[in-house]
């Protein structure tokens, strides 16, 4: 067995051992130095080449755009049994599913950029407000912008985890009969201000836990709420890491958080198959049940048991032989039907309007481009021509909340995410809940539905604040909602002397910023008739000219009225294809 240690520079050792414990390293690429020891076998090093320019997708003929990384860390070459350790995120460049450049996007209308720049964003969980986004979507690289975002470190996250972690904002009673794990992710998306790798990081890892690959399936008796945090913060912290998306896997796999998921090895081993690689053979489970008949799940503590009895007999899988449970799952995360199958969980994922044939031809391509990490996946999905131009589908209740929350300068309250991971529940999208991960991405039947546009509705566009006293309190029941900023003169074209343009501006600005479209004519006029009279001067409740200790209460009830026609608009909950 290879032995090898990283050594940091403060002295703290850790060894990488083929075990299914999970290793716990943490490597600081600035100041890494490693020692090899080989023991049995053998690691292979090479030097790398030369640090090397991340390029990305041309602004314009001579301008590009780039991203600088490290690519000769030796560490990338470490590898045991064909088994890679740490992968390096690909290059754009080297994405088969065709990249949307900035040069393409600016030749859209304006309509059309600002669908596609929300189904990016919103993809993303992420939003901004009007100023921002319009001087983005004008800055002629906005694609290459949100790209370089996503390779920077600004969020503060000690910070982020003592915003989320203080109680007298963040809903968190000493009991055990709720999921806080759950609780703090989904705090944290909104806690973080800014797009970057930290939150890429941390998006990447909810969408993996979403799905049947990586769900900690706290539905399950023998699953516990600390397992949310065991799967998801692995993955974060593994993504920090560079390990690759095999070994990352690899570990997950060996872990009591997979085997309180799957507890017998029939189940484990036919689960691993079908879900990683879509092997539905079932000729193949015996074998790689005997491979791990040493393994169990002990009901004490519901813990992962490896037992000594190993299985001597090899079994023929993935075109080589296997014999104990860490040889099938290291072959199993190295063989090719693990990156066809995780890409395809992925396109399915995203692609929910594909057909077969479509959701095919997508993998095929993302697969040819030979991804090695999650981001290689996911980043190659979003990006693409394929998924920001063609692609129409319902968003999540998750992209939606967070978009909005984002653009719309919301402030939350102590029970934000406690009523929003309820409101989860009652559309049937719980987060990390089921053991088969969400099998429907989006609430559409009736009922979940009728949750969804009431959450949306009732508790993100009907709700605002303005005032100190709302601004510094989370327990009053109402000290969240929208802020101010959204309703400035800076946002539409306010005249004083002309109530009726004043609201022509305000109505098309809330429905572009929103919908991304300009209201109908029979829109305009029926909000018109609503709040002017027949004179032409606003209606008492809707005018623009009052201003009360710096709130627009009045101009409020214009903007509560648009928000709750556009919360019943088909758009807001939709991707729209865009060519």
């Amino acid at each position: 067995m290879a032995s090898v240690i990283l050594k940091k520079q403060w002295g703290e050792l850790r060894t990488i051992k083929d075990t299914p414990r999970r290793m716990v390293f943490r490597l600081s690429l600035a100041t890494l130095f490693l020692t090899v020891s080989i023991i049995i076998g053998g690691v292979h090093l090479s030097h790398a080449g030369n640090n090397t320019l991340l390029f990305l997708p041309p602004l314009l003929a001579n301008q590009t755009c780039f991203v600088s990384y490290d690519a000769d860390d030796p560490k990338y070459d470490l590898v045991y049994r064909g088994l890679h350790y740490f992968r390096k995120d690909l290059s754009p460049s080297g994405y088969k599913l065709r990249q949307l450049s900035d040069a393409k996007f600016n030749g859209l209308s304006m309509s059309d950029k600002r669908k596609v720049a929300d189904k990016l964003l919103t993809s993303l969980f992420f939003g901004y407000p009007a100023p921002v986004l319009d001087q983005k979507l004008t800055s002629s690289h906005f694609l290459c912008s949100v790209r370089r975002d996503l390779s920077e470190e600004k969020n503060n996250m000690s910070q982020v985890e003592a915003e989320i972690r203080d109680e007298e904002k963040y809903y968190r009673d000493d009991n055990n009969w709720r999921p806080y794990e759950v609780f703090d992710i989904l705090a944290r998306f909104y806690a973080m201000k800014y797009l970057d790798k930290h939150y890429l990081h941390n998006w990447i890892a909810y969408i993996l836990t979403q799905n049947i690959m990586f769900s900690p399936a706290y539905e399950l008796d023998s699953s516990h709420y600390p397992d949310v945090a065991s799967v998801y913060n692995w993955l974060v912290m593994d993504m920090d890491d560079d390990v690759g998306m095999r070994y990352s896997t690899y570990l997950h796999m060996t872990s009591t958080d997979n085997w309180r998921r799957f507890r017998s090895p029939e189940d484990n081993g036919r689960e691993m198959l079908e879900i990683y690689t879509f092997d539905f053979n079932d000729a193949d489970v015996p074998k790689a049940a005997t491979t791990l008949k040493n393994w169990f799940l002990d009901e004490d503590h519901d813990t992962l048991v490896i037992g000594l009895d190993e299985n001597t007999v090899p079994q023929a899988l993935f075109g080589t032989t296997v014999t104990t449970g860490f040889d099938f799952y290291r072959e199993l995360v190295k063989s090719n039907g693990f990156i066809s199958g995780s890409v395809r969980r992925l396109v399915d994922f995203f692609f929910t309007d594909y057909g077969e044939a479509d959701k095919e031809r997508v993998t095929n391509l993302i697969v040819s481009s030979h991804p090695e990490t999650w981001q290689d996946v996911l980043l190659q999905i979003v990006f693409s021509e394929e998924y920001l131009l063609h692609a129409s589908r319902a968003k999540s209740a998750e992209e939606l909340f967070y978009s909005l929350v984002k653009k719309l300068e919301y402030k939350h309250y102590r029970h934000t995410f406690y009523r929003f991971n309820e409101a989860l529940d009652d559309m049937h999208q719980s987060s990390m809940k089921y053991k088969l991960g969400k099998l429907e991405r989006t609430p559409l039947d009736t009922l979940s539905f009728a949750h969804y546009h009431k959450y949306i509705r009732e508790t993100i566009l009907l709700r605002n604040v303005c005032g100190s006293h709302e601004e510094n309190t989370y327990e009053d029941w109402n000290t969240f909602g929208w802020r101010p900023p959204l309703l400035g003169n800076d946002r539409f074209s306010y005249d004083m002397n002309d109530p009726a343009a004043t609201l022509r501006s305000f109505i098309n600005y809330l429905f572009e910023f929103m919908v991304h479209r300009q209201p109908t004519s029979q829109e305009t006029t029926m909000f018109l008739d609503n709040m002017l009279r027949d004179n032409g001067d606003y209606e008492w409740s809707y005018n623009f000219s009052v201003v009360e200790g710096g709130c627009y209460n009045r101009r409020e009830n214009a903007a509560e009225d648009v928000l709750d026609y556009i919360s019943r608009l088909s758009e807001l909950y939709m991707f729209q294809e865009v060519q």
